[in-house]
């Protein structure tokens, strides 16, 4: 690997809940990192955070006093810009808004050293468009990290059109050394994790506007074996998050789906941090509690959509999540984003909580073969609507017997990257 590319220096732009578990990621790892934060004051109080962490963790013997010490000196909080010129990367982690990551791109372009990487924390937004505003583009990557980032053994990277392959390398290398399950990703919307997650979750959703409740649903996902179910996870990430995006985007309020989270948020229930959302929370507990006030206000909202309810079994919901799943992971394959079908289980086991007896959704969907496959989705399609159309691939597989793990796309330049055959 050319050494412009071996990253001494980091940085990371934003102190946010992202930020901090970044800088503590790269940290305690031993990376020196820059800190800047357009608030000062949040910049503060995130270094208490840090340094709160290291204490909770050498209280509890997990790290020595020397390492908790070591960590904590290799962080700098910096104020501005120019402090950052000779980082080898810099990680943006500030929220999910295009504008404000191109224009923090264009600054990093102007100010940084002309071999650094400039990569940004987006969990779905373009990273085309973010490269486009710099010189740089073969430079500029995502690494997509999991909340909490220094606890989440997941790291997405997303290749760019341009990211050139030494990059892709030095990023896997970095994934490497601070711990991570690195797994490269191609550039469109939601990447692996979320793209897939999007399916999944919009299943769930219209569960509930059909007949289901929110418990329901996660008992039978809980059921096979998931950490949680779908709306236990919406509570502990936070209802407003996706709300709020789509405020900011203008768009997506109007969608049937999501007029329950729409008031949940409205009522302030946005999850275990208002101690409500789809479930109740004792004060200080983190246990979900079934609240008889969210199956009224689930019915209600049906109701007023025009939804006929109907009783909904549990093989119905893990039916439609799971396939879910599979489908949009097939057209993800068909797609190059993932090299190949192990990679969006490394996924899917590591980032979202699927059962690990089970493989992963590609590894359970070879369980139940291609053929079986595509004709419960057929079924699907036929009683629910042309969005369950089976992707090309699963016909093709079934057709020739072949599993998903048979696959072996044609450009295999990013698992050799990830294998360190480079």
């Amino acid at each position: 690997m050319s050494k412009a590319f071996e990253v001494q220096q980091a940085a990371v732009i934003g102190a946010g809940t992202m930020g901090r578990g970044i800088v503590m990621s790269l940290a305690n790892a031993g990376i020196q990192v820059l800190w800047l934060d357009n608030n000062p004051q949040m910049l503060e109080q995130a270094m208490g955070v840090v340094a709160e962490t290291n204490a909770h963790n050498l209280k509890l013997g997990r790290i020595s006093a020397e390492q908790a010490a070591a960590r904590l000196a290799c962080v700098t909080p910096v104020g501005d810009y120019a402090a950052l010129a000779d980082a080898d990367l810099v990680i943006e982690a500030v929220y999910e808004n295009l504008e404000l990551k191109q224009q923090i791109f264009r600054t990093l372009d102007a100010t940084l050293k002309a071999s650094a990487i400039l990569a940004s924390n987006t969990s779905a937004l373009d990273i085309d468009a973010i490269a486009a505003v710099t010189q740089r583009p073969e430079q500029v990557l995502g690494l997509h990290f999991f909340s909490p980032a220094h606890i989440m053994k997941l790291l997405e990277i997303v290749r760019g059109a341009q990211t050139a392959p030494a990059v892709l390398e030095a990023a896997v290398t970095l994934g490497r050394r601070i711990g991570k399950v690195s797994v490269v990703a191609g550039n469109c919307d939601g990447f692996i994790g979320n793209r897939m997650l999007h399916t999944y979750v919009r299943e769930a959703r219209m569960l509930l506007l059909e007949g289901a409740y929110p418990h329901q649903v996660d008992a039978a996902l809980q059921g096979f074996g998931f950490a949680m179910g779908p709306f236990r996870m919406y509570d502990v990430v936070g209802i407003d998050l996706e709300w709020r995006a789509r405020e900011l985007a203008g768009k997506g309020q109007d969608d049937p789906a999501v007029q329950v989270d729409n008031r949940l948020c409205g009522l302030g229930r946005f999850g275990q941090k208002a101690r409500m959302g789809y479930y109740r929370y004792a004060e200080g507990s983190r246990q979900a509690e079934h609240d008889p006030e969210v199956d009224a206000l689930v019915l209600q909202v049906s109701e007023q959509l025009g939804f006929a309810r109907r009783e909904i079994g549990p093989e119905e919901i893990l039916e439609r999540c799971l396939l879910a799943l599979v489908n949009e992971g097939a057209k993800i394959l068909e797609e190059n984003i993932a090299a190949n079908s192990h990679d969006i289980d490394l996924v899917y086991l590591n980032g979202y909580g699927f059962p690990a007896d089970k493989g992963g959704p590609m590894t359970w969907a070879d369980s139940q073969g291609a053929a079986d496959i595509l004709g419960r989705l057929q079924d699907l399609q036929s009683h629910f609507g042309s969005h369950w159309q089976p992707a090309a691939l699963l016909e093709k597989l079934a057709s020739s017997g072949q599993r998903f793990a048979d696959m072996r796309v044609a450009d295999m330049r990013v698992s050799d990257v990830q294998e360190g055959r480079v």
